[in-house]
């Protein structure tokens, strides 16, 4: 099987990767072990909040010169300011044209409310989710927090506490009773966010949703409700709120996150739109060599039919998907057997306080400044890293994770072009 561009691995920077190649007309695979760790996500995605010394980030492209002289090895410093700034630009292009609706800037981060109530400095936020400026505050003074009755991911009162306490609002609590949920909440494992959505989209349910909405919300300016609405567009909490006639924000659940499945959808449909083959469920095994190029791929479905490619893009994730992988001798990648970035002394791998910048964030797979995969110090010329699977940064602490997924992705698609060009 003879492709352009083999891309291992289909989260955020796996197809936003394959997308850029596929809208120049490159042949694509996207080969997918299993659920991309955007359905765990809020569905905000983050450029930089924070350096490594713990200074706060009000504009991530001014920062980039601080980072690059505390974080020689942060992907971004390998990339370059100017690079960077550019491709967040272009990154958040290319969320529109794959339907992704999003407000905030690169220019300059802004704050969203998470389920816990408090604020937290991000990049891109879904436009459901209540946001406000660095600095300033919501637009709204009485706000309802509603839950569902019996729907456990969500704490209603946990989320209005917060608010109350560092915004000094009117923060009402209320749970909604919709019997349109029995069937679900009948069985506590189907009662997630994302079954709860498929029977709140379905537009015979808007005005018994609406009339529960507007009898528990009273007279508050703004609804929170749970980002329970919505697993395929904007288009059902649009009708809630002109059903209501109020102002209504999604805040993020626990996983499974509709509002990151569906921006992991979006991606996908975008991919496969444009001609590119979508492979969910395989995973690379091995791959063979010629000197410092991959000359083929083999696939747990495919057996003994390799994938070839010109290239190959390795955005296999971190320790959660497997794209890393911890023994007692060491931390390695499992596929291609590449250099890693860690700490010997398994010791050295975590913190005491649960609460600090943990190190085994930082490990993953050293690049070259072009993205590169290094082998035995040497550069695989035609296999690059990244996303999670990259090491030299921590997406906690530093806020930064899906920035370093997107930057990342277009850059290498960028050196990916060039090269095609010039051939």
């Amino acid at each position: 099987m003879q492709f352009d561009t083999v891309v291992i691995g289909g989260g955020l920077a796996g197809l936003s990767c394959a997308i850029r190649l596929a809208e120049q007309g490159q042949r694509c695979a996207v080969v997918s072990a299993g659920q991309s760790a955007l359905y765990f996500s809020s569905g905000s995605l983050d450029l930089l909040a924070q350096l490594p010394d713990g200074t706060s980030v009000a504009s991530p492209l001014s920062a980039l010169s601080d980072l690059a002289q505390q974080a020689p090895q942060h992907p971004y410093s390998l990339i370059g300011a100017t690079q960077v700034a550019a491709l967040a630009t272009e990154a958040e292009q290319l969320l529109q044209r794959c339907g992704v609706q999003m407000q905030g800037s690169s220019e300059r981060n802004h704050l969203r409310v998470t389920p816990l109530g408090i604020r937290r400095a991000t990049w891109l936020s879904p436009e459901a989710v209540p946001v406000s400026p660095l600095g300033g505050t919501l637009p709204w003074q009485n706000i309802a927090v509603l839950g569902i009755e019996g729907f456990l991911d969500f704490q209603p009162q946990m989320a209005a506490s917060a608010l109350i306490q560092e915004l000094g609002v009117t923060a009402e609590v209320a749970f909604m009773h919709l019997p349109i949920l029995d069937r679900l909440r009948n069985n506590p494992s189907e009662f997630r966010a994302v079954n709860i959505a498929r029977v709140l989209d379905l537009p015979e349910h808007l005005a018994e949703l609406a009339e529960e909405v507007k009898r528990q919300a009273g007279e508050a300016e703004a609804i929170f409700l749970p980002a329970c609405l919505g697993l395929e567009s904007d288009e059902p909490l649009q009708a809630l709120r002109q059903a209501t006639g109020k102002v209504i924000c999604l805040l993020p659940t626990l996983p499974p996150s509709v509002l990151g499945m569906r921006l992991h959808q979006a991606l996908r449909q975008r991919f496969q739109q444009l001609g590119g083959e979508f492979m969910p469920g395989d995973s690379v095994l091995q791959a063979s060599f010629d000197g410092h190029r991959i000359t083929g791929l083999y696939t747990r479905n495919h057996t003994d039919i390799p994938l070839r490619a010109e290239q190959v893009v390795l955005a296999s994730g971190s320790f959660f998907s497997n794209g890393l992988v911890a023994a007692f001798d060491g931390i390695r990648e499992p596929v291609f057997g590449l250099d890693v970035f860690s700490k010997t002394e398994r010791a050295d791998w975590c913190h005491p306080d649960l609460f600090a910048s943990q190190p085994y964030l930082q490990f993953g797979v050293r690049t070259d400044h072009c993205l590169r995969a290094l082998k035995q110090g040497e550069a695989i010329v035609n296999l690059y890293a990244i996303g999670a699977v990259t090491g030299g940064y921590d997406p906690l602490q530093q806020g930064c994770g899906a920035g370093v997924s997107l930057i990342g992705a277009l850059h290498v698609a960028q050196q990916i072009l060039a090269q095609e060009k010039s051939a």
